[in-house]
């Protein structure tokens, strides 16, 4: 191809922006055909406002011509020729031939036009975008001034609504007035106000008719209202003078009642004594007034000796509201740990406060009625056991404080036994388990828990021991996974009597237990009168020593693991030890002394040292003797010798003792004297295969036997 050919062909393909039109080839290459138009003049004057109005508006004009999809095709088109252009312009470089700068040229010119259509392209696709913007905002006020206009018209429908529903439901005064019936009203009124020839006719008629009567009837209950005013007036006056007359003999009847004390104390009749106590016992707590009462009852029919009384601070108890339900307030495990963190940044005065409120809310718990009982059982010595009845009012249980009185200096000189009169163990197991250390109330260790509290056990001093006893004695039962139920006066009828006894034997089977161990203590063995004559009158053993033992000294002793594994050894019974010696024999004994003695015999673990160690374990005559001591205890049980079994039972081993060596000193084959001599008659030495010895003693004919 010719290169002015080239030229030629390249300036046909040039675009003018005003007036060309754009055609596709055959190849898909968009060209441009030049239109004729006529020469424009240029003039040098400054165009005008609408001149520039009209050129601004043009292009927008010239949008809604145009078509988008060619638009689109065109665009293509010229990025394809700028494509080329720039690849020609390449080559043409490369090529560095004698025309090229004109060809480069001339190629640069139809590339930069191409970048004006592109411009122009550009231009018209914003004003596309902007139409439709604004097109579509236009939609959106229509869209929101519809939707205004729906929201008032259903503002408009509910306020017609609500009025309509207020005109429905709008009543009459009239309306709120009980009409009597119509029946009832045609009955009773009189014709000028019923007027039955109009009011049947017309429902209006009728309303007001009634209304009139109505009206008539209240002006009638009025005058006999007035009436009853008066009357009650009148009442009034009469009560209120009864009244001053009872008040003025108040005094003169307190003056007589004053002058009568000498006689009541003359009679032992204390009726202002009992008519204040009385009084007192109203603001009891139910529990402890049900024990009040039935302690007061079985005293006047039972037992003179007991003393019932009331001690506490009234008013306290007067403010008190029981009704009410006792609630403590705590904060939730969140609201804890909030109020935590609260105090780390706060001040140390202020987590102190906190600190003395969580105090305080735990006290409470232990909190005790102001109000209690108080009973005095008296022994015919004179010794006194002081029960103190509290009524905890939250935890809803009863406690027990303790204290006992003897006639006696006996407790101060007996080291052995000098805690067995104390608070906490004096009254321990009166019942089988009932040790007075846990609470009754199974819900009580979960509320201690909930306040940080442990267990009841460690409060007993403060607030005494919740007997399940003393519960039943004030009518509280406590079933097997269900609420306490509420005090019942049957209950503690049934139990009254039986505790009462039970108490009065504890303290005297107590008190005798100790002039027991003052006795022992001095190396002798006291027997009581009846007993006597159940012994020889010479025994040549003889009680060495008697000491207070502890628990733990009984459990490592090796001849008591018999007794140990049988669970006859409690942590909470009294242990002693016994040294009984005659010639070089020693007997030691350690004793288990149960609290609910003399009901419960001691027990008795026997070792004895004569050349070697003897026990039951390694020799059977031995174990024949700890059987005479501790089964066949009942021989040495009388009425009036009944609380004296463990000096009986001493009395008994050492005279055993006595037995026991003088028959295997008979059975030894020792040449020479014999250290223990033969001062008991036996009818035989020995019996049966297990030889055994004769331990029974007859006081008729004053021989040993076998059992």
């Amino acid at each position: 191809m010719d290169v002015k050919d080239e030229k030629e062909k390249k300036r046909k393909r040039t675009i003018k922006l005003d007036g060309s039109a754009a055609s596709a080839s055959g190849d898909g290459k968009m060209e441009t055909k030049r239109i004729k138009s006529e020469p424009v003049k240029i003039k040098h004057e400054a165009p005008s406002v609408n001149i520039g109005r009209k050129l601004f508006y043009a292009e927008e004009e010239e949008v809604e011509q145009r078509d988008v999809n060619k638009d689109v095709e065109l665009f293509q088109s010229a990025c394809g020729d700028i494509q080329r252009t720039i690849a020609e312009i390449k080559t043409l470089k490369e090529t560095k031939g004698k025309n090229a700068t004109e060809e480069i040229e001339s190629k640069r010119m139809e590339g930069m036009l191409q970048i004006v259509m592109l411009k122009k392209l550009n231009r018209l696709a914003h004003i596309r975008c902007k139409k439709v913007r604004d097109g579509t905002n236009e939609a959106k006020m229509r869209i929101d001034r519809c939707h205004l206009q729906v929201q008032n018209l259903l503002y408009e429908i509910m306020h017609l609504e609500k009025e309509i529903v207020k005109c429905l439901g709008f009543k009459s005064k009239d309306e709120e007035i009980d009409l009597v019936p119509v029946e009832q009203f045609y009955e009773e009124a009189p014709e000028e106000i019923s007027k039955p020839e109009k009011t049947k006719d017309d429902n209006h008629q009728l309303t007001l008719s009634r209304l009139d009567w109505e009206l008539e009837q209240r002006k009638q209950l009025a005058e006999k209202l007035k009436e009853a005013v008066k009357t009650k007036d009148d009442i009034e006056t009469e009560i209120k003078t009864k009244q001053e007359h009872l008040e003025n003999l108040h005094p003169k009847l307190n003056t007589i009642l004053q002058s009568t004390k000498p006689v009541q104390e003359y009679l032992d009749m204390p009726f202002d004594t009992v008519r204040e106590e009385h009084m007192t016992a109203q603001f009891l707590p139910h529990p402890l007034f049900v024990l009040y009462m039935q302690s007061s009852a079985y005293k006047d029919a039972c037992d003179n000796k007991m003393k019932v009384t009331l001690d506490g601070n009234l008013d306290a108890a007067k403010s008190l509201d029981m009704s009410a339900p006792s609630i403590l307030d705590e904060e939730s495990e969140s609201d804890q740990e909030e109020q935590e963190e609260q105090d780390k940044k706060n001040s140390k005065r202020r987590r102190k406060t906190v600190e003395v409120k969580k105090s305080e809310s735990k006290s409470k718990v232990l909190t005790k009625h102001p109000l209690s009982v108080v009973i005095q059982i008296v022994c015919n010595d004179g010794s006194e056991l002081h029960l103190t009845f509290y009524y905890l009012t939250y935890l809803k249980i009863i406690t027990v404080a303790v204290q006992v009185t003897t006639s006696s200096d006996v407790s101060s000189t007996c080291v052995s036994g000098s805690d067995i009169l104390s608070p906490d163990l004096i009254l321990d197991d009166l019942y089988p388990n009932d040790h007075g250390t846990a609470s009754p109330n199974n819900s009580n260790q979960y509320e201690l828990s909930r306040f940080g509290l442990k267990d009841l056990s460690n409060y007993v001093s403060q607030v005494g021991r919740p007997y399940l006893w003393a519960q039943r004695m004030g009518g509280l039962q406590f079933l097997n996974g269900e609420p306490p139920q509420a005090p019942k006066s049957s209950v503690s009828s049934q139990t009254m009597q039986g505790t009462i006894r039970k108490l009065r034997k504890r303290i005297q089977s107590r008190l005798a237990l100790l002039k027991q161990l003052n006795a022992l203590e001095r190396n002798s063995i006291p027997v009581s009168s009846e007993c006597m004559g159940m012994f020889p009158v010479k025994l040549s053993g003889h009680l060495k020593s008697w000491q207070r033992s502890t628990y733990e000294e009984f459990i490592e002793t090796p001849y008591t693991q018999t007794v140990v594994s049988q669970g006859l050894a409690r942590e909470l019974d009294l242990y002693f030890t016994a040294v009984i010696e005659r010639g070089t024999a020693k007997l030691t004994a350690s004793i288990v002394v149960a609290p609910d003695y003399p009901t419960v015999a001691p027990l008795f673990c026997i070792n004895i040292l004569w050349g070697s160690n003897r026990n039951s374990q390694n020799d059977s005559h031995i174990q024949e003797l700890e059987e005479e001591v501790n089964i066949h205890y009942e021989e040495l049980m009388s009425k009036k010798s009944h609380d004296q079994l463990l000096t009986n039972q001493l009395q008994r081993l050492v005279m055993c003792f006595d037995v026991y060596l003088e028959t295997e000193a008979q059975n030894s084959s020792n040449e020479g004297p014999l250290e223990i001599a033969k001062e008991k008659v036996f009818t035989r030495v020995s019996r049966g295969r297990q030889r055994s010895k004769p331990y029974k003693f007859n006081p008729d004919t004053g021989i040993f036997s076998h059992r």
